[in-house]
């Protein structure tokens, strides 16, 4: 929905954080499948490597988009749904992170965590989205929407070497 509403508004920041939405998905599965083996540490650093790829995947698109909208190629408009989007994300996002993050350290697992991590990088997304969708809804700075895409790239590079690194762990 994300996409698709960030689409409609040429938004970078609203697209990117329906990408992120995308990585999360891929990111629990790519843990499930770690926990799916007969030895789940065996598979944990691939799936690390795998969360920390969807990081920079994830990082890389929204630079380069947030570039071109910054030089004039497109301008974002106003987005009703995804204001909405990222206030219900902002109060739900948080509470999901945490019980996931308890769970990966009960389990001993980094990778579990680091899919915390990427639950947790969604309530920032929120947060700095709604800031930029606001930003341009309410007074017309159709440049908030790619400075906001640029901060979501900033700490999804962060997260992303963390998890490559495997530094998410208790």
């Amino acid at each position: 929905m994300a996409i698709t509403a960030g689409t409609a508004a040429s938004s970078t920041a609203l697209i990117g954080f329906g990408l992120d939405s995308a990585i999360e998905v891929a990111s629990a599965a790519a843990v499930a499948w770690q926990f799916s083996g007969s030895d789940p540490e065996a598979r944990e650093r691939i799936t690390l490597k795998i969360i920390g790829v969807s990081f920079f995947a994830l990082a890389a698109y929204v630079t380069v988009e947030s570039v071109r909208a910054l030089f004039g190629m497109s301008e974002a408009e106003h987005s009703i749904v995804g204001v909405v989007l990222a206030a219900l994300s902002l109060l739900i996002m948080p509470v999901l992170s945490y019980v996931q993050r308890c769970a990966g350290r009960e389990l001993g697992s980094n990778s579990a965590v680091a899919d915390s991590k990427q639950t947790l990088l969604c309530t920032y997304l929120s947060g700095v989205l709604l800031v930029g969708l606001l930003l341009n809804s309410l007074f017309g700075w159709y440049w908030a929407d790619p400075i906001v895409a640029l901060v979501i790239a900033a700490v999804a590079v962060k997260e992303g070497r963390e998890a490559w690194r495997g530094e998410h762990c208790c």
